[in-house]
Order: C-alpha cells, then sequence, then structure tokens
C-alpha cells in the first residue's frame, strides 16, 4: 500500500462514521439497480431455458400466453381446455412424440400436474427418493414442494377442492407419495405429478364403487349466524388403493377428456413442417413455439426496465453531485490539515491523490457491498420463486 493510499485509508477509519454515511448512501443507491439488473438477467435466462427446451405447445385456441406459461410454468388458468382427441390428432402418424398436461388443480397449496412418463423423458427428470408413480392415485412432489410440506414416500397428500360450493360427487384424492423427484431449479420443483387418470377421477370424470373416506368425524363447528358451519377439519376423500383399483372408470368417453395442453416434440425436421402445415388450418387446435412467446414477454420487460435504468441515472447522478458537494466541503474544513501537508512538503498533486483515494474508497465499498447483498438477494428469491 503506498504511503498516499495509506493516508488515505487511515483518514477514513479515523472517521470512521462520515465514512460509514458515505459508504451506506452508495450502497442503497446502488442496491436496488444492481439486484434488478441481476434479477432481470438470470431469471430471464431460466424462463427462456425451458422454453427453448420445449420444442412446441399445442392447446385449444384462446389466448398463447395462457397456454405457454400454464404448460411450461404451471402459472395461471386455460380458460378452454383441449381434449384427448387432440392429442391423439398431434401424434397422429407418428410424427412427434405428444406429452399431455393438466394443469390448474392445486394439491395443499402446490400445482398438481397430470401428465405421462413421456413428461419424465422430456424433461429429464429423475427420482432423489422412490420411483415414479405407476398407478392411479400415486403421485411424485418435486424437490421444494417435498420440503414445504415437510413430506417424503410413503406419505400422503390431499388434492385442493375446486370450489368451497361444490358439492357434487367428485372428491379430492388422497395420492400417496412414491417418490420424491430431485432438484431441478425449474418450476417442476414446486408442483406434485400424477397421472392424468388421477386427476380426472378428482374432476368429476370417472368414480369408483366405493363410498368415499372421512378424516374427523365432526360434520360441523357449531351455529353461526342462524347457519350450520362446516368443520374446517372435515374432509371427504377418495382414496384409490391397489385393492380398488380396477373399480375405477370413466363417464367420459377418451377422446373427450379434457387436457390443458400438450407438449409436442416433433420427430424430425420433415415432421416439424409437417405439424406447422396442419395447425395452420387447424381449427380444433393451435401450435406455439414457446420461445417466441417468452422472448415477447421478456422485450416487455426489458421496456419497463428501460424506464427503471433512466430513472436509476438521474437518482445515481443526483448521489454523485451529492459525494461532490461533501468533498468540497471536506476540502474547506480540512483547509488547516492540508496546509500543514504543504507546508511539511507534499506537492499538490499528493493531495489531490489522497482526496481522490478517499473518494474511491467510499465509492468501491459501497458497490462492493451493493454487488454482494443484490446477489444474495438475487439467490434467495430466485430459489421462492423459480422460472
Amino acid at each position: 500500500m503506498s504511503g498516499t493510499l495509506r493516508l488515505a485509508w487511515r483518514y477514513l477509519t479515523w472517521h470512521r462514521t462520515r465514512s460509514l454515511i458515505l459508504v451506506l448512501c452508495i450502497l442503497l443507491t446502488l442496491l436496488l439497480p444492481f439486484a434488478v439488473t441481476m434479477l432481470v438477467d438470470v431469471y430471464g435466462a431460466r424462463f427462456r431455458a425451458r422454453a427453448t427446451a420445449t420444442p412446441y405447445v399445442v392447446g385449444a385456441p384462446g389466448s398463447r400466453y395462457d397456454l405457454v406459461l400454464s404448460a411450461l410454468y404451471f402459472k395461471g388458468q386455460v380458460r378452454t381446455p383441449s381434449t384427448m382427441a387432440e392429442v391423439e390428432r398431434a401424434g397422429r402418424d407418428g410424427l412427434a412424440v405428444v406429452v399431455p398436461l393438466h394443469v390448474g388443480s392445486r394439491a395443499e397449496g402446490h400445482p398438481l400436474v397430470g401428465t405421462s412418463h413421456d413428461y419424465v423423458r422430456l424433461r429429464g427428470l429423475r427420482t432423489a427418493a422412490g420411483r415414479f408413480a405407476q398407478m392411479p392415485g400415486e403421485c411424485v412432489l418435486g424437490a421444494k414442494a417435498a420440503a414445504d410440506l415437510d413430506k417424503g414416500v410413503g406419505a400422503k397428500v390431499l388434492t385442493d377442492t375446486e370450489s368451497v360450493y361444490d358439492f357434487g360427487l367428485a372428491y379430492p384424492i388422497r395420492m400417496r407419495v412414491v417418490g420424491v423427484l430431485a432438484e431441478t431449479g425449474t418450476a417442476d420443483d414446486r408442483a406434485i405429478f400424477t397421472d392424468l387418470d388421477t386427476v380426472w377421477i378428482m374432476l368429476g370424470f370417472g368414480h369408483g364403487h366405493e363410498a368415499p373416506d372421512q378424516i374427523d368425524a365432526d360434520s360441523t363447528s357449531g351455529v353461526k349466524d342462524g347457519t350450520h358451519q362446516l368443520n374446517p377439519k372435515t374432509h371427504l376423500y377418495t382414496e384409490i388403493t391397489p385393492e380398488n383399483v380396477d373399480s375405477f372408470h370413466m363417464h367420459a368417453e377418451p377422446e373427450n377428456l379434457p387436457v390443458t395442453a400438450m407438449i409436442v416434440n416433433p420427430r424430425d425436421g420433415k415432421a416439424r413442417t409437417f405439424l406447422k402445415g396442419r395447425y395452420a388450418v387447424s381449427k380444433t387446435g393451435q401450435l406455439i413455439e414457446p420461445v417466441e412467446v417468452v422472448d415477447e414477454l421478456l422485450e416487455f420487460v426489458f421496456q419497463l426496465k428501460a424506464f427503471f435504468d433512466a430513472n436509476v441515472v438521474l437518482v445515481t447522478a443526483a448521489t454523485m453531485l451529492f459525494l461532490a458537494l461533501v468533498v468540497l466541503l471536506s476540502v474547506r474544513v480540512r483547509r488547516a490539515e492540508i496546509e500543514t501537508l504543504f507546508k511539511i512538503g507534499c506537492a499538490r498533486l499528493t493531495v489531490f491523490r489522497m482526496l481522490a483515494f478517499e473518494l474511491a474508497i467510499v465509492v468501491l465499498l459501497g458497490a462492493v457491498l451493493a454487488a454482494g447483498l443484490a446477489w444474495f438477494g438475487t439467490q434467495v428469491l430466485l430459489s421462492d420463486f423459480l422460472p
């Protein structure tokens, strides 16, 4: 460390309160811009990576954004579901591997995804414990879902009721956890996976011939405002077991059973061209390339970020002017000290370098702390909000 730099550091450590205030000013000014930039860059890269790994999404005509967000990230709601007939149509002639998905239901607060084993192969999923589901009534927990619910292999998971006013014949399904997925850093970590039959039975498209089981025998918790109140601990549910699975059957024709969307992976370039041509004239389905939709969404985000960046420039400029004012006032306060330095032989350039080092150290410390806190905050947010 040079003598000038040592003098600058000793001055800052001696006046540590004032130096700390200046560092905090820099930190608070840069923290949010750093955090937003890191979050947008990392989240956008992850968001786009999942879309790039998904060749096509097919669903009923409607909102392209709802369809892609539902099929890839299990977010939102598709208003018009497709059917298994469309799944057969998409995979006709062996042009592609078609992965049907039913998304929109939930189990204990987590997205419940009904799909096939082709989804496992498409996403490269593997289990950290147990195995994949092999029959209706079984489910596999994503890594984050398992941690949030504090459940593992052998536990039971109850699907959420579709509506508190639903008094129809469809009951929640009490599913057996047969596996926990290894963490992937994607939306799969927070989901619960089961087969389509389980979801269809939960929605009332199929049923068995046994009466539903009940948790907690008390059906009411008293009278309030003249009406009977249901006990929140009371649940009627259906449980599919190896003993009764053969008694379950569907009411609807197989081709009419609903799916939210399907992921379509063409066999080759020729099959890709055929599929685009087929859906260009289709009235029952639309074929979407997810990366195009995600790029449109990210473009909108970057446009908003441009306005934020402009505001950051103004705030940073104001902070720099504030620091310049502090330096000028510091020079006036330290006039006697500076004159003493001149008298003992210090050149004007040496004094200028000492003041410049003081300012540089303050800015550097503030920037490093802001970058560190922004990185830490970004990691926390990304773990809580998986793309």
